[in-house]
């Protein structure tokens, strides 16, 4: 006898998984599967050496933790939205907002154990202010393409 685990949260069944829940599951790792894959990348990225043959100026690698951490941070509350959690929009923006940020504060201690990294606070305040500029900013722009189509 195969066991099945329901993805609409009723336990275990015999039964296999109905076409509905097959559609959860993919709607679920259309939303879900992005910010695994990019945390993945960030991941991957920070645990290799520096990239000093970069065109670079003064805050370089802050504009980039600035324009990486807000990708993040859309992509978690874009995850958020997409779920059937019982709290509001703000909440939820606060959640992915923090979430991003403490994905990157633990990235920059990652980078504490690599060879010629080194984690740096102000590092972590730019990923805080580009997870909150994403996610401002997607949730902007889905009102706004929500409104358009009326």
């Amino acid at each position: 006898m195969k066991i099945f685990y329901s993805l609409d949260g009723a336990g275990v069944t015999s039964a296999p998984p109905s076409f509905s829940s097959w559609s959860i599951m993919l709607t679920n790792l259309f939303y879900r599967l992005p910010v695994m894959a990019y945390c993945g990348f960030i991941f991957w990225q920070s645990s290799s050496a520096s990239f000093d043959s970069l065109p670079t100026f003064e805050y370089a690698d802050k504009v980039m933790h600035l324009g990486g951490y807000a990708l993040l941070g859309a992509l978690v509350v874009r995850m958020l939205f997409n779920e059937a959690l019982p709290f509001s929009r703000r909440n939820l923006m606060i959640a992915a907002i923090l979430a991003s940020t403490l994905y990157g504060a633990s990235d920059e201690f990652h980078q504490t154990f690599v060879a010629e990294r080194c984690g740096d606070v102000f590092d972590v305040v730019a990923d805080g202010l580009g997870s909150a500029l994403g996610v401002i900013v997607y949730a902007r722009i889905r009102v706004w393409f929500r409104e358009s189509r009326i």
